[in-house]
């Protein structure tokens, strides 16, 4: 029983904070889907591939080469010939991309520190490293 609670609330969890993060990013007028393909690219360490883009976001290769032509329409990524396979397609942030990124980050910065503000550290501390466990379980697992 307390299996099935915790699975619960950790998938309304998520939800729920990916929709309010949404609303707060209204403003810039982006989707959902869009400022986290903006965020992961973002976060990478190097330019990642549409494919690894897809992995990262859970989505389907199609729907990755749809959303990346928006962005690209958009002005906010380009598609950059590998280095090393030209058949593969590198997805690189524009400067406006980069901006819209800066903005993201901030309102996201801040949404979590509204939310977390009460929340005591070690509690914070403790649901953290069980995420995280939990997280490196599924990835060995894969």
């Amino acid at each position: 029983m307390l299996q099935e609670r915790f699975s619960t609330a950790l998938h309304n969890t998520a939800r729920a904070w990916r929709q309010a993060v949404d609303r707060r990013l209204k403003f810039l007028g982006v989707s959902q889907a869009s400022w986290m393909t903006i965020a992961v690219a973002a976060k990478a360490e190097s330019p990642l591939s549409q494919s690894e883009l897809a992995d990262r976001l859970a989505v389907e290769g199609a729907t990755m080469v749809t959303m990346i032509d928006r962005l690209v329409k958009a002005g906010l990524v380009l598609r950059v010939a590998s280095t090393t396979d030209r058949r593969v397609k590198r997805v690189v942030l524009t400067e406006a991309g980069n901006r819209l990124y800066d903005k993201v980050r901030a309102e996201a910065a801040a949404f979590r520190h509204e939310l977390l503000a009460n929340v005591d550290p070690g509690q914070l501390s403790a649901a953290t490293e069980l995420l995280e466990k939990l997280h490196d379980i599924l990835q060995a697992g894969t």
